[in-house]
């Protein structure tokens, strides 16, 4: 593995690429959440530079969640302003820090691969959707907005392609276009790849706000209005710039709403951050595996500090990951960067970033939603067979058709329904009619044994035809669940008496004590 300066000039250029597309993310989450714009904000600096500091994770990037957009709309309403939904806030970072100390983050192992590998495909699918529609300069609904029924408009995620198509605007298809032929060039033609001194994410942004300034001068009727640009906003002194902070009323943390809010932000956002660092970890070039518990405590540390000064809620975010990771980035000096960018972009040129098309975001997003959801992801699923590729495929749909959480719960059903079918089928079952007199019948046992075999082994064990020699191999077993130790004693004890069987039994482990269950066995 190379030293981590040698990562640095693409990390930082990475991190341009990021907080190009978090820009936007915490401006649509932010609105979509019913919070002031400048808390999305907050909540993506914080994200960037704390959590990324603090976070033993490489390539994660932090910052404000779609996922969590429905909750603060509600929490925010029920607890009645949002400087007590601030202190809810500060409370959930602290529960998350306790959950991180509590080595809760281990959960994390028990994620099928085939569920992330379906929830990672499912963003793709999902960010392709939501973006089509800004891409053709119909941006009714928010950036950051991954629900399938759009709760703004009432339509759902096919119904705005299709108003789409009916509201599209020449100018924002052409932005689109060239902005999706320089990515594609940056990508495909090998000096633009090898050039390292600009992301072609960069480049393309800067095209579209050239295009579209091009058609303002001219008067044309292709000019892009400032509803289709980036709405960042723009403070006209210090004054108005400080005023955009808020504190919680810690008065309110005597009032059960306050806790009940904390807790449904505590473990939405930890499982999310989760899901997360696991498929983070999966798409990680240098194959490094991240400390669960640790990410938790940096993002309990993390939603503590945004509350306190008027930020929304965090996770570790996958779109903003993606991006990290197919720009390049390879240590956390990307993800530090980018909060950089996002501080000193939004303090010093907020008039300039207001020029960004969003259709030229939308490209970059769409490459981004391709890399997740390519063809190829779903072939590489398909060689895998059945048992991984039925949970994948549900879980794709399941997310892309209700929410994250719900579609991820859903594959993990199936995914555990699979388990126990492969476990559970007589993976050992003897045919009696191709048993030959005098041969010798194996029955070698997995590598991990666990209770779910034991119906299968029993099945087997039953199914031994009379004066038959068995042998029992455990030499491969690392682990035998006491429960089919204790069938096979009995096997060796009564069952295989009763027939008249011969067994030997090999590679069973000292600790099992095997032998004692042998001695009760009368010579045939």
């Amino acid at each position: 593995m190379k030293n981590k300066s040698a990562y640095f000039k693409t990390d930082i250029l990475s991190g341009m690429v990021v907080f190009l597309v978090a820009l936007p993310l915490c401006l649509g989450i932010a609105l979509a959440s019913g919070a002031p714009l400048f808390a999305g904000i907050i909540a993506g600096v914080i994200g960037g530079i704390i959590v990324g500091f603090m976070s033993s994770s490489q390539l994660s990037v932090s910052g404000p969640a779609a996922g969590l957009t429905a909750i603060i709309v509600a929490a925010i309403g029920s607890l009645g302003d949002y400087q007590t939904f601030l202190a809810a806030v500060v409370l959930a970072g602290v529960l998350q820090i306790l959950l991180g100390l509590a080595k809760a983050g281990t959960i994390s192992n028990y994620f099928p691969s085939n569920v992330i590998e379906g929830m990672l495909a499912a963003i793709g699918v999902i960010i392709i959707l939501k973006q089509l529609p800004h891409a053709v300069g119909y941006d009714v609904d928010n950036e950051g907005d991954f629900f399938f029924i759009e709760k703004d408009t009432g339509h759902n995620t096919f119904s705005a392609l299709i108003d789409a198509v009916n509201y599209s605007h020449i100018g924002a298809i052409i932005i689109t276009l060239i902005s999706l032929a320089i990515l594609i060039a940056f990508n495909k033609v090998t000096f633009l790849k090898n050039l390292k001194v600009v992301p072609g994410a960069l480049v393309a942004v800067i095209a579209g706000i050239a295009i579209n300034e091009l058609f303002k001068s001219s008067g044309s009727t292709l000019a892009i209005s400032q509803e289709h640009l980036v709405n960042l906003p723009v403070p006209q002194s210090f004054d108005d710039f400080l005023g955009q902070f808020s504190t919680p009323n810690f008065g309110a943390m005597m009032n059960p709403q306050v806790w009940i809010v904390a807790l449904t932000i505590a473990i939405v956002a930890s499982i999310e951050t989760l899901l997360c660092i696991e498929a983070s970890d999966k798409m990680d070039p240098l194959k490094r595996y991240t400390n669960t518990n640790t990410e938790l405590f940096a993002q309990g540390t993390g939603n503590i500090l945004s509350g306190l000064i008027g930020g929304i809620p965090m996770t570790s975010v996958i779109v903003r990951t993606s991006a990290n990771i197919n720009s390049g980035g390879r240590t956390k000096v990307a993800t530090i960067a980018h909060g950089v960018f996002l501080l000193l972009a939004v303090v010093t040129i907020p008039t300039l970033l207001n020029k960004i098309p969003l259709a030229s975001l939308a490209a970059i997003l769409l490459m981004i939603g391709y890399k997740l959801a390519s063809p190829t992801v779903f072939k590489h699923m398909w060689r895998y067979g059945q048992y991984q590729f039925v949970p994948f495929v549900v879980t794709v749909a399941a997310v892309v058709f209700t929410d994250l959480l719900k579609g991820v719960a859903i594959g993990l059903i199936v995914s555990i329904f699979y388990i126990l079918r492969a476990n559970l089928k007589l993976a050992y079952f003897f045919k009696k009619e191709e048993y030959h007199e005098g041969e010798e019948i194996t029955i070698k046992l997995a590598q991990e044994v666990s209770f779910l075999n034991k119906a299968a082994i029993k099945q087997t064990l039953s199914h031994l035809p009379e004066n038959s020699k068995v042998i029992i191999d455990a030499s491969d077993s690392f682990y035998i669940d006491y429960d089919v130790l204790q069938l096979i004693r009995d096997f060796l004890s009564v069952g295989s008496q009763d027939k008249n069987i011969q067994v030997r039994i090999t590679g069973f482990k000292e600790e099992y004590k095997m032998e004692n269950a042998l001695q009760h066995v009368t010579s045939h």
